[in-house]
């Protein structure tokens, strides 16, 4: 019985140093900005920009409340969140819905006189509806929106993080 403990262990750690030998190791955020400093005006979109200014300190970035100082300035233009009918049944209930997130953003690094081009990140997610499990989908609704808000999020970090290798391209 002893052995048998023995020999799971020995074999755990066998996995384990074969794992890290091998250069695994958890994946994190993804998300590199290669600025160390970002202003971030949200007017237009309020949630986002929380969601954003939050990421952003999370990834080592400073959040400035100075525009003047800052590396790169962010705008955050608009956002919206739209709920349309997917299809009905035989007899007239929803059976599904889509969910659609839109957020318009636009950046300026310190040195450019000009804003870049405004850029949207559209996002969409289908969910069946049913009246007899209204608080369920109700949270699977808010649920996907949030979902829909942090990938957003994420995508506009990765485009800001392009602008910088873009422009080390564009100089070679």
């Amino acid at each position: 019985m002893q052995a048998i403990g023995l020999n799971r262990g020995l074999l755990a750690l066998l996995m384990t140093l074969l794992l890290t030998a091998c250069g695994f190791h958890l994946r994190g955020t993804g998300e590199v900005i290669p600025f160390a400093s970002v202003y971030v005006k949200g007017d237009g979109a309020p949630t986002i920009a929380r969601n954003l200014k939050r990421m952003l300190s999370g990834s080592g970035v400073k959040v400035l409340s100075n525009a003047e100082d800052a590396q790169i300035q962010l705008e955050l233009m608009s956002e919206a969140y739209t709920k349309n009918i997917l299809s009905l049944s035989g007899g007239g209930k929803v059976r599904e819905y889509e969910l659609l997130y839109k957020a318009v953003f636009r950046a300026r690094e310190a040195k450019a006189e000009l804003w870049g081009e405004p850029q949207t990140v559209n996002l969409r997610r289908d969910f069946s509806y049913s009246d007899s499990a209204l608080l369920a989908k109700d949270a699977e609704e808010a649920r996907l929106s949030e979902d829909m808000q942090s990938e957003a999020v994420r995508e506009i970090m990765r485009r800001v993080g392009s602008l910088s290798r873009n422009k080390a391209a564009d100089t070679q």
